[in-house]
């Protein structure tokens, strides 16, 4: 999970910075609402993986073996 949020935040800083300089945020219209709307919705994405990364449970860190063994368990529970 760790790394997916990274990737995501990755992802959109890329779209920001490639996106930003296209944008007219003072622009009337229709353009200027998008331009806006576009921002808050990077924003929203952003604080969301932020948020994930810095609020994550403490016991997440299982490691993959240890997840695999838990389900091999549980698969065996149910055809016995």
């Amino acid at each position: 999970m760790y790394n997916r949020l990274l990737l995501c935040l990755l992802i959109c800083g890329v779209l920001l910075y490639y996106g930003v300089p296209q944008l007219s945020i003072g622009a009337e219209g229709l353009e200027g609402i998008f331009a806006f709307a576009w921002l808050v919705f990077a924003l929203i994405v952003i604080s969301g993986n932020l948020i994930g990364l810095l609020y994550r449970p403490k016991g997440s860190k299982k490691s993959l073996s240890q997840m695999t063994n838990q389900r091999k368990r549980l698969k065996l529970r149910q055809y016995q």
